[in-house]
């Protein structure tokens, strides 16, 4: 029998990643909040309702490094591509690692979005039946990773 390939992480090396969810939809919102719940992530987590409210949080540091984004497309204001490009242009949140988690399937979104360097692009609707499945899969890759954190 083969070791799995998303082994049980070591609590004690976990690493404090704190999330950052950009959706104006409470409920899609909520479901994350629920999954990660579910899974006994315990996270810090953070909402903002489009980009502009996000970069304030990210700006005026009220979310500590490391942090990751789960970032929405389609948004009032301030949508996710606009939110991406402020945040590239950013010389103190260039790096920060985004994952879009969206309803939008134009290839011109895609693109757009991974122009701006995000880690991945999920569509809402095929997490469906592999919502807890994507999550789990979320949460492994920042306890395995190093993400850039706050310069000295």
């Amino acid at each position: 029998m083969s070791d799995p390939i998303y082994p049980e992480p070591d609590i004690e090396a976990t690493k404090t990643v704190n999330l950052l969810i950009v959706d104006d939809d409470d409920i899609d919102a909520m479901a994350l909040k629920r999954a990660l719940h579910k899974l006994k992530l315990l996270n810090p987590l953070y909402r903002a309702r489009d980009g502009i409210e996000a970069l304030e949080l990210l700006r005026t540091g009220k979310i500590p490094k490391p942090f990751i984004v789960l970032l929405d497309i389609n948004m009032p204001r301030m949508n996710g591509l606009e939110f991406l490009e402020a945040l590239r242009a950013d010389p103190e949140l260039t790096h920060a690692v985004v994952f879009v988690l969206t309803t939008s399937k134009s290839d011109e979104d895609i693109m757009a979005a991974y122009r701006e360097h995000v880690a991945g692009y999920l569509l809402k609707q095929r997490m469906d039946s592999d919502f807890m499945q994507v999550i789990s899969l979320l949460d492994h890759y920042w306890r395995i990773i190093e993400l850039p954190v706050a310069r000295k």
